[in-house]
């Protein structure tokens, strides 16, 4: 039998307290890594309602009132840090604007929707004794730009952590899975020469053909929820000026990694088959997933609601936990102008993230 979400008066006045916190985010500037201010006007809407709140940087956490040390955890999660708008607004990024059932501003979608809705489904359930779980929301800081002083400095302060839900604009789908990425610096070494002359090693040709191997490899193992590893050349430097032969041509790879492979197989199988020499930035972030057999899953199937892999990267790459990515808001309207996010996506979260987590907690 399908679940069914129920009306609720309580879900109605917890929307109205969510677009309220909303679009005082929306009107005060959190880019990545400036997020203070934000910080603060979620630190009060914490304090206001009685709920102790914790602090590091620029991120915030709490726990249910009946926390139990026996009990497994739960992480709600989502980002408070937004983009730079772009040049094509039109409208005042840093005004909240109701028009026609939408509500403008920078960050409306992605992912201010999503973070309200969480806060409040936190506090639906914050007094609730007898919860099979507790619950941590976390608002976190620098998702935007991948920075390393967000989610990644606040799970260390958390229990450990059964099962999380990042709050991300999906339309309420179910994102069960996410590629990780590594980006990798390459460069490809010769012989300086003159052009004029049959002189030199051209590294420009080494790096072609490393080039042409990763455009034609394909890893064999394919994620049945997030597909083939996916690898694109997106940046190429060489040469100094057009009579000398380059000694060194340096290019850079963009490697969506699935659930079939660690980030290290992925960069050994690499560096076996090119003769450049690969130098990843970073091996933060990861793939994730959580099994289509989880309860929290099960739930949102039960809604309806869509199962999926996510291609794009988010702070579920930093949680070495199962986790859910899922969240009102549609991902086309994240980082475009005039951003906006429907007042019945936030009501309608609010709504299926307390049903799902019902059939959880309950």
């Amino acid at each position: 039998m399908a679940l069914e979400i129920p009306a609720s008066e309580n879900i109605k006045i917890l929307s109205q307290e969510a677009i309220l916190l909303l679009k005082k985010l929306i009107e005060t500037p959190s880019f990545s890594k400036e997020e203070d201010q934000t910080a603060a006007i979620l630190e009060e809407f914490f304090v206001a309602r009685q709920i102790s709140v914790h602090k590091k940087k620029n991120n915030l956490w709490a726990f249910n009132k009946h926390f139990d040390a026996a009990k497994p955890t739960l992480l709600l999660n989502s980002h408070h840090d937004t983009v730079k708008p772009n040049k094509s607004w039109t409208l005042n990024p840093f005004v909240a604007q109701e028009t026609d059932g939408k509500l403008y501003g920078l960050g409306s979608n992605d992912a201010g929707g999503c973070l309200v809705s969480l806060i409040a489904t936190f506090c639906y359930f914050y007094d609730q004794p007898g919860l099979a779980y507790n619950i941590v929301i976390a608002a976190t800081a620098e998702e935007e730009i991948s920075g390393k002083e967000g989610l990644e400095i606040v799970v260390p302060e958390l229990p450990a952590i059964s099962f999380a839900i990042v709050g991300e604009p999906t339309e309420m789908h179910l994102a069960v899975a996410e590629k990780g990425l590594v980006v990798l610096d390459c460069t490809a070494k010769g012989i300086s020469g003159h052009a004029a002359r049959e002189e030199g090693e051209n590294a420009i040709y080494k790096a072609i053909s490393d080039i042409e191997w990763i455009k034609n490899y394909q890893f064999p193992k394919v994620s049945p929820t997030l597909g083939p590893v996916k690898m694109s050349v997106t940046i190429i430097n060489a040469g100094t000026q057009h009579n000398v032969v380059p000694d060194s041509c340096t290019f850079t790879i963009d490697v969506r990694a699935t659930d079939q492979y660690t980030l290290e197989e992925i960069i050994e199988t690499i560096q076996e088959n090119i003769t450049s020499v690969v130098t990843p930035r970073s091996i933060r972030l990861r793939p994730s997933s959580i099994p289509m057999d989880h309860p929290i899953v099960k739930a949102g199937l039960g809604l309806g609601r869509n199962a999926y892999g996510s291609p794009t990267t988010s702070d579920q790459a930093l949680l070495d936990c199962p986790s859910l990515k899922m969240g009102p808001g549609h991902s086309g309207r994240s980082h475009s102008a005039d951003e906006f996010i429907y007042l019945h996506e936030i009501e309608q979260g609010i709504s299926q993230y307390i049903t799902m987590l019902e059939e959880v907690l309950k």
